[in-house]
Parts: structure tokens; sequence; C-alpha cells
């Protein structure tokens, strides 16, 4: 199947050093004699060879990484298959040249977490045959794991084993025991993007918790490409747990709840036209939720409605191929995928008696983003989103938001942050609460501190990214912030009694904090540890608050 390719196979960082050690030269340049892309294109140039260089953790040519440690870390690492790098590949040997469709499988690679970064480029030409190599870094996959996190003056922990890479393949298992301020949890997961090789992405979870249990089956081969032209899967969920309502960062009422869920879909594209692709989706979706007793003896609490919607739902999207590839935007020392294109879809869906449905209603859910680069100095991402439901001709649990990141990129190792974002609820159900606090961006107030039927935040930071890589592990990095936010509305459930205090309607802090990019992980995040101090909170919370928690982002 995969005929004409070769690879230089795990050895070969005595070849070429990883990509994170050549921070100074984060694009590689073709060989002399290779004509540009263009040229190749234009003269209906095919592909030929299929070189694969897979790159291990560390680098023994580097000698900062020539040590014990490290060459035990790579015996120990299994390398990731190069049927697994190629299952993912979006050409083939015998195809016409296409550099976009180079540019987007390095996207595609590096979305995987076990990878830290990927590289595809033309290394020969000869009689209208151009080679390929495809360079890709692995991180540390295997992670026995004790955490500990601290959000809004609430603690987290928990212990357990993972593998974001079983033997190769990019399949991910983990066993782990974790306790947050909702819940204590065992948890069995396992996942894979690419099963046995193919499009085909599987995931399962079986949570045994301290308030219930949770059981998730997602099967499904994605639109995994701008070209893709079909999509379909399956996702169930059966779960009961222990839901929590709160007001002034207090829990004010508790109730059981049991949900079920079941979607099945299928979609359809006719593939990338110029710079622009739409995909049509179809699908029918179960959705019910029971509300058992209640946990609080709160008499201003009620328990949410029982909901059941059967509903047969039709989905469409639009996107626009428009990618630019930067570094140190929201990761430390990483390439990142910076995405400006529009994305914007919108499913509908009707929910009948006719087919088990406690009511009449449209399902609406609705999104779109866009992002605008003038110059590599400045750039503005926004985004809008739409979900909820009609039912008789009133809108109800429906929630529209907006939100915008605006990045100054002052120097190469310096930028201003900003970042805005507006919610509103419109007859939200009991559950379905808009907080705001320590654990959702007001990092200077315990978690969940305002509820509301909408909220809105603004977020001020200068980050600091700097070359200092200690023990070649950890990126570092730093900043200096400035929150303020409020909720909107009153909150669904008030404390009974009231709060004795008069409480700032606009919340804000100020802070800092150290930024730790995960350079070796393949959690591929960055360890946030905060110090915010809140301006103008409620006297009884705490002058101080201390934030440790690993994000996705800067």
């Amino acid at each position: 199947m995969w005929a004409g390719l070769s690879s230089t196979g795990p050895v070969a960082a005595d070849v070429l050093p990883p990509l994170s050690s050549r921070a100074e030269e984060p694009h590689f340049t073709r060989p002399a004699g290779v004509p540009a892309d263009d040229v190749l294109q234009d003269s209906g140039a095919v592909i030929g060879e299929v070189r694969f260089v897979r790159i291990n953790v560390f680098d023994p040519t580097i000698e900062a990484e020539d040590t014990s440690l490290f060459r035990l870390a790579n015996r120990i690492h299994i390398v990731t298959r190069e049927s697994t790098v190629a299952a993912q590949l979006l050409f083939r040997s015998g195809d016409r040249y296409d550099p976009r469709l180079l540019k987007e499988t390095e996207r595609v690679l590096r979305s995987r977490d076990y990878l830290r970064d990927a590289h595809i480029l033309p290394v020969a030409y000869h009689d209208g045959t151009v080679d390929i190599e495809v360079v890709t870094e692995d991180t540390w996959t295997l992670r026995p794991e004790i955490k500990f996190g601290r959000q809004g003056g609430q603690n987290s922990g928990g212990i357990g084993v993972e593998e974001r890479n079983i033997f190769g393949t990019g399949g991910r298992l983990a066993l782990q025991a974790k306790s947050d301020v909702d819940r204590t949890s065992r948890l069995l997961e396992y996942g894979d993007s690419a099963f046995a090789g193919s499009r085909w992405q599987v995931g399962v979870q079986l949570a045994n918790n301290s308030d219930g249990h949770a059981e998730v089956l997602d099967v499904q081969r994605p639109f995994y490409a701008l070209d893709s032209r079909w999509a379909a899967g399956i996702h169930l969920r059966n779960e009961t747990r222990v839901d929590s309502i709160y007001d002034s960062g207090s829990i004010v009422e508790q109730y059981q709840t049991h949900e079920r869920e079941a979607t099945a879909f299928a979609g359809w594209s006719a593939g990338l036209s110029g710079r622009w692709v739409t995909r049509w989706t179809s699908g029918f979706t179960f959705d019910e939720r029971r509300a058992g007793a209640l946990v609080s003896d709160n008499p201003a609490a009620r328990l949410p409605q029982d909901r059941k919607l059967v509903y047969p739902w039709i989905g469409a999207e639009v996107a626009e191929d428009d990618f630019r590839e930067t570094r140190n935007q929201d990761q430390i020392g990483r390439t990142e995928d910076l995405a400006l294109g529009w994305r914007a879809k919108v499913r509908l869906g009707f929910a009948t008696k006719a087919l088990g449905s406690d009511r009449q209603a449209l399902v609406f859910d609705a999104s779109a983003a866009k992002g605008v680069q003038q110059t590599e100095a400045h750039t503005l991402l926004w985004s809008v989103a739409a979900t909820g439901r009609v039912a008789g001709g009133a809108l109800e649990d429906s929630i529209f938001g907006t939100a915008a990141r605006y990045y100054w990129r002052q120097t190469p190792g310096q930028s201003l942050f900003i970042g805005a974002s507006i919610e509103r609820g419109v007859n939200l159900d009991v559950d379905k609460q808009l907080t705001l606090g320590g654990d959702s961006g007001l990092r200077g107030y315990p978690i969940r501190y305002r509820t509301g039927q909408g909220r809105w935040l603004l977020t001020v930071e200068e980050r600091a990214f700097t070359d200092w890589y200690p023990f070649r592990l950890f990126n570092v990095g730093g900043a200096v912030f400035y929150d303020m936010g409020a909720t909107l509305g009153e909150s669904l459930v008030p404390l009974s009694p009231p709060p004795a205090t008069t409480q700032a309607k606009v919340l804000k802090d100020v802070g800092f904090g150290l930024r730790l990019g995960n350079a070796r992980s393949a959690l591929g995040s960055v360890i946030h540890i905060d110090l915010a101090f809140p301006i103008n909170g409620d006297p009884s919370i705490s002058k101080v608050q201390l934030n440790i928690e690993a994000k996705r982002s800067f």
C-alpha cells in the first residue's frame, strides 16, 4: 500500500536534530536544485519516494541532552511507528505534487499530542518526480501522575498512569483517581485518533464517581481534512451525578441528575473548491435528563425540569483555507497553526412528541469564527455562538455569546494580549449556570464566585517569552495581568437568606505569574503559577489567591 516509502528510523536524531533545538531556524529550507512549489505544481511533478525521519524525545548529539537520564528515557520511550505517521498523510507516492497538502498534513500531525512538531518538504527532484521527507519529533507520552492544582481557593489533585502513544500507535490509555471541587472519580479512558491505522477515531470512558457513574462511547470518522468527502459517527453517554448550584462562591443547592444521550450522524461534502469547502450533515439525537431528590435544604431551592428531546437534525458548515504558522503566541517555543479563515456552522433540529419528546421544540446550535492579521505584529481572532431551543414561540435554555482575542507582538519575546467575552442567557434551565470566578478567568476570586443569567470578562495581559530552557524540559515565560468582569441578571437560585454584604457589581483583580511550557510532554500544556489580588471583592475572601493549573495555552 505504501510502496515508495522509506524511513531513516528513530535513530535519525544523529542526522537531523529535533526541531526544538533549532529554535533559531523554525522553518526548513529546501535543498539546492529542488524547484519552487509553483514550478513543481505547474510542471505536473508527481511524488516519488516518501522518506520518514522519526526523532526521539531527546537528542544525544546536543551536549546538554547527552546524559544518562535522557538516554534512558529514549530507550524506554517507543518512537511513533512509521505506519502511524504514514496513515495520517494526505498524499501518497504517485500523486500529483500539491504544496497545500503538505502544509495541511503538517497541521494534522502537529494536532496529535504525541508529536511535538512536524515538518514536510521536498528534498530531491529528478525526471518530473519529487521526493518528500516527513520529519516528526516525539514527545514523552508515559505519564505516572501525581497531580495538584489550585483555582479560586479550591484544591484539586489526582494520581494515575497514562500512556498517550501505546506501542507507538497513537492510542491513549489512562487509569486515574482524581478529586476536585465537584467529586472524586476513578476513571478508565481509551482513545485513538487513527484507530487501526484508519481515519476512524474512537473514545471510551468509564468513571466510578463519589456521586454516581459515567459511561461514554464515541466512534466517528470526521471530516479529517479540508478535502474530505464524507463523515459518520455515533456518540453514546449515560451518566448519574450530583449537580451543585453556586451563588457568591457557595453551594446553595444540590440535586441528583441522570442524563442519557445518543447521537448518530452522517456527513457529505463536494470537497475543497478554491479556498472554500462546504459540508452537510444530518443525524438523529436522543437527549434525556431527569432530576432526582434534592440533597440540600435551601428553602429557595427548586429542581430542574425534566427534559426529553428526540429529534432529527440537519447541519451545514463552511470553512476557508487560510492558516499561518507562528510561535510564542499561545504556546512557548512551539510551532502553532493559526486559523484565520472563516469557519461557520449551523445545526437545526425539531423535537416532536410524535417521536417521544416531552415537548415540541426547535433545537439550534450555531457558531462562526474569523481571524485578521494585517501584519505579523497584530492578530485579531473573534467568534460568535448561539445554542438553545425555541418552544411555544419563545426562547428557552438559550445562550448567545461573542469573544475576541487580540495579540500585539511588540518584540519576538514580548506581546500584549487583550481578551474580551460576553455571554447572555435567555430562560435558562436551573442547571445551566453562567458563573464567574477563579475557574473562569477572574483569577483573584473564588471559583464560581458570581452567578447570573449572563456574564462578561475583560483580560489584559503583558506576556514575556524567554529563551530559558531549564533542564531541557521547560520553556519559561511570565505574565502580568488585569482582569475585570461581572455577571448579568439575578442568580436563578439565590441564597436564603441573602448575603448581608453589599458586593460590587464589577469585579477586578491584578496579578502576575510564571509560565512553564511543557516542552517534552504529550500534554502540550502550559503550567500556570499565578498570584492574583482582588481589588473590590467581598471582605471575607482572601486578599491573595494562589492559582496553580495546567492549561492548553498561555
